[in-house]
C-alpha cells in the first residue's frame, strides 16, 4: 500500500522523546479498537518502549492475531494479549480489566465512518458513547492510572452524528472527578493510511484502472500520518494531569482534489487523461472543509511538545457525565430508536447546541 511519506514527504516532523517515551517502561498497557487503525499503529509504538503487557481489545480477531503474532517475534520481552469483545459488553470488559489491571488505558474503538453514522445512528451513539463510558467506569475501578480518550476534530461543531457521538464521548470522560485516574482526550484529524482515508481507496481505484471519486474539487481536510498520530497520542497520554482537551497541530489543509492528481501521477498515469477523477458531491453529516482545531490561537495553551496544545475551554469538565449517561441509556431503551435516526439525533442536539443535524 502507499505510504503517507511516499506522497506528502515534506510534512515529517519527530515529534516523541526524552521523558515521555519513559513513562510506558514496565506497565501494562489496554488498547481499545487495538486491532483498528489507530489502535495497531499504537500497539506497534508501544512495544518500542519496553512495556510489560499490552493488552489488544478488539472485536475483530483477525487484525489482532496478525498484529501480535508480527510483534511477538521481534519484541519477546513484551507480554502481548489478545481479548476478542466489544466495549459495549461491560461484563466481558471488566473480565479483561481485572484479569490485567491495566495502567494506562488508550480508547480507540469507535464507529468513524462519517456517512455510515447518519444511517446507523443508533450504533453510533451505542459503540462510540455508551462504550466510552463503560470503558472510563472500569478503567477508574480497577485503578487505570491513565485514560486517554482518542478524538477528532469532528466534535467539533459536529454536522455528523459521528462527530456528534465523539463529542458526547468528551462530555462522558473529561468532566470525572477521580483520586484514581487520570482522563484525558486527545483531537486530530483524519489519518493516511488507516482503512477510511483517502490514499488506499484512491490506490485501488487507479490499480483497477477505474475512475477517481472525489467528494468535491474544493474539499480540503487536515491530514496527519498514522505514526505521528501515535506518537503524539502516546506523548499526551504521558502528559497528561487530569480533564485536559489536548489539540494536535495538524499543519496546512490538504486537497482531496490534489491528492488524487499526485497518486494517480506516483503511479505513473496523468490524471483526466488516463484516470478520470468524478466528483461525487457531499454525502450525509460530510462537512466540505473542517474545523481547523488552532485558529483561534487565544483558545488554547502551548505544551512541552510544540504540535500538542491544550484547549482552555472549560465548558465540557462542567458536564454532568452521570445524566447524560442516564439519558442515553433511556434513549436506547426506545425500539424506534434503530429505525428513526431523527430520534437518536434530536436528543445530541439538545446536549450539544453547536451541533447541527440535517433530519430525515
Amino acid at each position: 500500500m502507499v505510504q503517507y511519506s511516499d506522497i506528502f514527504k515534506d510534512n515529517k516532523r519527530p515529534i516523541f522523546e526524552g521523558e515521555s517515551r519513559e513513562y510506558y517502561r514496565g506497565k501494562a498497557v489496554l488498547v481499545t479498537g487495538g486491532g483498528g487503525s489507530v489502535g495497531s499503529e499504537l500497539v506497534r509504538m508501544l512495544a518500542t518502549l519496553a512495556p510489560k503487557t499490552v493488552i489488544v481489545f478488539d472485536m475483530y480477531e483477525n487484525n489482532a492475531f496478525e498484529l501480535c503474532g508480527e510483534l511477538s517475534a521481534e519484541y519477546r520481552d513484551v507480554d502481548f494479549r489478545i481479548e476478542i469483545g466489544s466495549v459495549c459488553d461491560a461484563r466481558r470488559l471488566a473480565t479483561v480489566f481485572s484479569k490485567y489491571r491495566p495502567s494506562v488505558v488508550f480508547h480507540a474503538a469507535a464507529h468513524k465512518h462519517v456517512s455510515l453514522m447518519e444511517e446507523n445512528c443508533a450504533q453510533a451513539l451505542r459503540n462510540n458513547s455508551i462504550g466510552t463510558a463503560i470503558t472510563a467506569d472500569l478503567a477508574e475501578k480497577y485503578g487505570a492510572e491513565k485514560f486517554v480518550l482518542i478524538s477528532t476534530d469532528k466534535a467539533v461543531r459536529p454536522t455528523g452524528v459521528m462527530g456528534a457521538t465523539k463529542r458526547v464521548c468528551e462530555m462522558l470522560t473529561l468532566p470525572r472527578k477521580s483520586n484514581r485516574t487520570i482522563f484525558c482526550a486527545v483531537r486530530f484529524g483524519n489519518v493516511f493510511g488507516s482503512h477510511a482515508s483517502v490514499v488506499p481507496i484512491f490506490e485501488k481505484q487507479i490499480l483497477s484502472g477505474k475512475s477517481v471519486t472525489v467528494t468535491d474539487k474544493r474539499m480540503t481536510r487536515y491530514f496527519i500520518s498514522l505514526d505521528d498520530a501515535a506518537q503524539l497520542l502516546l506523548c499526551a497520554g504521558a502528559m497528561a494531569k487530569n480533564g485536559e482537551l489536548f489539540v494536535l497541530d495538524m499543519g496546512k489543509p490538504v486537497n482531496i482534489y490534489d491528492i488524487a492528481e499526485r497518486m494517480i501521477r506516483f503511479f505513473g498515469k496523468e490524471p483526466c487523461k488516463d484516470i478520470e477523477i468524478v466528483e461525487t458531491g457531499l454525502r450525509p453529516g460530510e462537512k466540505l472543509f473542517e474545523e481547523y482545531l488552532l485558529s483561534d490561537s487565544e483558545k488554547y495553551t502551548k505544551t512541552a511538545n510544540d504540535m500538542i496544545y491544550i484547549e482552555k475551554d472549560k465548558s465540557t469538565l462542567l458536564a454532568d457525565h452521570k445524566a447524560i449517561y442516564d439519558l442515553l441509556c433511556r434513549t436506547l431503551e426506545n425500539p424506534e430508536t434503530e429505525t428513526d435516526g431523527n430520534i437518536i439525533k434530536k436528543v445530541l442536539a439538545d446536549l450539544i447546541p453547536d451541533y447541527t443535524p440535517k433530519y430525515n
